[in-house]
């Protein structure tokens, strides 16, 4: 077990050990994103000759229904697009509850008491994908998953247990190229492995094993080499050489702010209202409009976390943080300018370089600025909250989506317009748009269409 020393004068070695197991907990974390286009459609594929009652057929049952509801057809290869984004909705939004609890835990019994037992709900999740011979059991794994996922705002509490504010901004560039570097090397080294077939009931056994074996060695090094950095639950030394638990810290110093926790929150909801689930949707995107196998997304994956590691290293470490989120910002609309008119794959790796950008920067920024707002005694719990609003914010999405959707369709036959069935269509064509992007063979008669509607 480590020794509780003072982390000022451990610093590089906490921030070391910090490093080097997020950067662990990430790769294992990527390595599924470029396999769920896939991995999804051997679920459906596996259960579509079982019977009727099982839980992927009543979901796809759910999804026809939906779809149904419009007055044109939409065509089954969208429901590999509809699950996918289900289940990282249900992902985000078991995480959205569980964060909060996760950082007020930290900031009662100590920051590593609960990063490892969040690290044992990562092993049971790992697991259970290892066992997933068929859709239920990959389902638990994504709940237990959900549930467990503290371990990128705990990293965060502790690099800002352990800096001071003119060090957080370096510091919380360091824990964004963690992700930066994992999104470089994760995603393509899952579809690696998951060429290599070593269980025939799963597929992707070997991609699960392996993220399997990575998790197990990042919770035996913390385990082995993380102090305490919660300044309340590390002992102190007193005057006749005993050593005695440090009084809690207050939970606000008397320094006046200029952002308030609800405002950066806010600006930290309008952001994802508008660029979450992108990387996460990107493989689904690439799968439909250009037919890209796991490998293809793995190196446009990869492609991304390299800028944004070489930004984390350079820029985003010696800006101030709000200027970081306004760069972000900045890049997050011109990659969506060109992701909404996408028609080649060159448009798509430039609006890619873009995301980039954006994944360096904002949340990394806000993370800075949110840290400065916390007293050590509720950082775990403050970081925790802001957290959560990244995860309930893919769920309200979809939740607004279908209202937004159903509200334009009734409009849509209320109006003016004398050809229902053409309403009907543009209006599909809006549902499709958002949903994967616009499709390459669209052509400009089109989108004047649109215009005009």
């Amino acid at each position: 077990m480590a020794a509780q020393s003072s982390p000022n004068a451990n610093r590089k070695q906490i921030l070391r050990v910090i490093f080097i197991s997020l950067l662990l907990d990430l790769i294992s974390f990527t390595f599924i994103l470029p396999l769920f286009p896939k991995l999804l459609e051997f679920y459906r594929n596996l259960e579509s000759s079982q019977a009727s009652s099982s839980l992927l057929s009543r979901i796809l049952d759910g999804l026809n229904t939906y779809k149904r509801s419009f007055s044109r057809p939409i065509s089954d290869r969208y429901d590999i697009v509809l699950l996918g984004g289900a289940l990282g909705s249900l992902f985000s939004f078991l995480q959205a509850i569980a964060s909060p609890i996760i950082g007020r835990l930290s900031d009662k019994h100590g920051r590593r008491t609960a990063l490892l037992w969040s690290m044992a709900g990562n092993i049971a999740s790992v697991a259970l994908w290892v066992a997933a011979t068929d859709f239920r059991t990959f389902l638990a794994s994504r709940v237990v998953g959900g549930l467990s996922e503290g371990n990128v705002q705990l990293a965060t509490a502790m690099a800002a247990d352990i800096s001071d504010e003119k060090q957080r901004g370096a510091t919380m560039a360091l824990v964004g190229a963690c992700f930066s570097i994992a999104f470089t090397f994760g995603p393509a080294l899952g579809a690696a492995l998951a060429n290599i077939e070593t269980v025939v009931a799963n597929p992707f056994a070997t991609a699960a094993g392996f993220s399997l074996f990575l998790i197990v060695v990042e919770t035996a090094y913390l385990y082995l080499y993380l102090p305490e950095t919660l300044p309340s639950s590390r002992p102190a030394e007193t005057s006749n050489g005993h050593t005695s638990k440090n009084t809690p810290p207050t939970t606000r110093s008397n320094t006046t702010r200029t952002n308030s926790h609800a405002l950066l929150n806010f600006t930290h909801f309008i952001f994802i209202l508008h660029f979450s689930g992108m990387e996460f949707s990107l493989p689904f995107m690439t799968y439909d409009l250009f037919g890209y196998t796991s490998s293809q997304t793995g190196k446009l994956l990869g492609f991304m976390g390299l800028i944004a590691s070489i930004l984390q290293g350079t820029v985003t470490r010696r800006l101030h943080p709000l200027r970081v989120v306004q760069l972000g910002i900045v890049a997050c609309a011109a990659s969506f300018f060109l992701l909404g008119r996408l028609t080649t794959e060159t448009g798509l790796w430039m609006a890619a370089s873009l995301l980039a950008i954006t994944s360096a920067t904002v949340v990394t920024g806000l993370n800075s600025l949110s840290s400065f707002e916390s007293g050590a005694g509720e950082r775990g719990g403050k970081l925790g909250n802001h957290r959560s609003w990244v995860g309930s914010v893919s769920w309200t999405v979809d939740i607004l989506y279908s209202i937004l959707v159903g509200r334009t369709r009734n409009s849509v036959l209320k109006s003016d317009i004398s050809n229902r069935k053409e309403a009907d269509q543009l209006l599909i064509q809006s549902f499709e748009a958002t949903i994967i992007g616009p499709s390459p063979s669209r052509n400009a008669q089109d989108h004047r269409n649109h215009a005009q509607f």
